[in-house]
């Protein structure tokens, strides 16, 4: 019986050990941002600035950053993208305790743009690394504990832990974040690979190879746009989270922290469980049912009235949206060649993760309107409503066009 894969592969263990100190971090950020954000301004197109400036990365970057991840020395280059966001992190501890004005947000925003930009190098050169890393056949096994070991972190530890640190001093989290990122660039330095192939050719010509590979692959690109369009729907409900649970449903930080675990427990499970649901269901029915599962959690979170209620909707979302990237992921990682990965990998999160900044403001935007006319409480539910109608048109789209088996 072959050893698990964690104890056989020191590699993997120095991935999987420095994706656990960043998301930490990261879960701890996961919090005290947007918490900063309503601390400094009320205005939910202000705090929707801040969540779109650390996703507009993903739409401005993420396509150049595939042609440099195929001519980098991965782990170096993940090493120093986290000593990037390990000085942002010490920059915004500054901010916070400084007793930041209203107008101290847009300088937020800034931040978490620099944040984001760093993040787009790092999480793209992470899976593009992996397949030199582990065998074929353990990538669904490789994805699902990355996956839960980032779930279990950015959301089920690092959001409470982030609760209590903010009743200590808002900047607290940030400088936490900032050590533990220091020892992620650490663990990942230490990686050995074998020398690769780096691609020879121009910046542009390089690019346009993997423009063309995706242009070519239909199902690669119909599965990036439905993917874009569901992040455009998570991220518009992510936006003014922090706002419902704090106005309709007077939750602490420490308690919307205890939510955002709950959220997390779904997604470690979800992960943890996609490879006996793919093997029970198919590829095809699990994708249908994650699509279908987000429609139901929006709507029964709009519809809440507890901390409960909206916990355990968002635990369902979560276990989904992880169900979804495993699978799509390893299926990814196999489909595109190890000489394109990077690059088409990039393209891949353009239109995935590109949506991201667009659907933050829109989330704030759709609140600021419909509350002059119909109040606060009716325009953060309508916005959890009106993502499970579109995650209903989303499934049609799907169960249309998408043939993954």
């Amino acid at each position: 019986m072959a050893a698990p894969l964690l104890i056989r592969n020191r590699n993997y263990r120095l991935l999987l050990g420095a994706g656990t100190l960043s998301n930490l971090g990261d879960g701890l950020v996961v919090l005290a941002l947007p918490w900063l954000a309503t601390l400094m301004s009320q205005n939910p197109m202000a705090i929707g600035a801040v969540a779109a400036a650390s996703r507009l990365p993903w739409l401005l970057f993420a396509i150049p950053a595939g042609v440099i991840i195929d001519n980098a020395e991965h782990n170096k280059l993940i090493a120093r993208a986290d000593l990037l966001r390990a000085a942002i992190a010490l920059a915004i501890l500054m901010l916070a305790v400084n007793q930041p004005a209203e107008g101290a947000v847009w300088v937020l925003a800034g931040l978490a743009f620099v944040l984001g930009s760093a993040e787009v190098l790092r999480n793209n050169a992470a899976q593009t690394m992996l397949p030199s890393i582990v065998d074929s056949k353990d990538l669904e096994a490789a994805n699902g504990q990355l996956w839960s070991s980032e779930q279990l972190t950015n959301q089920f530890i690092g959001p409470p832990l982030a609760g209590a640190l903010i009743a200590a001093g808002i900047g607290i989290p940030f400088g936490v974040d900032a050590a533990l990122l220091v020892l992620s660039a650490g663990f990942v330095w230490m990686i050995t690979l074998a020398p690769r192939a780096q691609t020879k050719t121009r910046f542009r010509q390089a690019l346009v190879e993997g423009v063309a590979f995706m242009r070519a692959d239909t199902l690669l690109l119909r599965l990036a746009v439905v993917l874009g369009i569901a992040n455009f729907i998570a991220t518009a409900t992510i936006t003014v989270q922090v706002l419902f649970a704090q106005d309709v449903l007077a939750m602490s930080a420490y308690a919307y922290g205890l939510v955002l675990s709950v959220a997390a427990l779904g997604a470690v499970t979800g992960s943890l469980l996609a490879p006996k649901l793919v093997g029970f269901f198919g590829t095809q029915r699990c994708l249908y049912l994650s699509i279908a599962t987000w429609g139901v959690g929006y709507l029964s979170i709009g519809l809440s009235k507890s901390a409960y209620a909206m916990a355990t909707a968002l635990f369902f979302v979560m276990a989904a949206a992880m169900l979804w990237n495993v699978i799509t992921v390893s299926w990814r990682q196999r489909r595109i060649p190890s000489a394109l990965l990077g690059r088409v990998n990039s393209i891949y999160r353009f239109f995935g993760w590109g949506s991201m900044p667009l659907g933050a403001m829109t989330g704030g935007l759709l609140v600021s309107v419909l509350e002059q006319e119909l109040g606060r409480e009716f325009a953060l539910r309508a916005t959890f409503i009106c993502a499970g109608a579109a995650c209903a048109l989303l499934l049609g789209y799907a169960m249309a066009r998408l043939r993954l088996e």
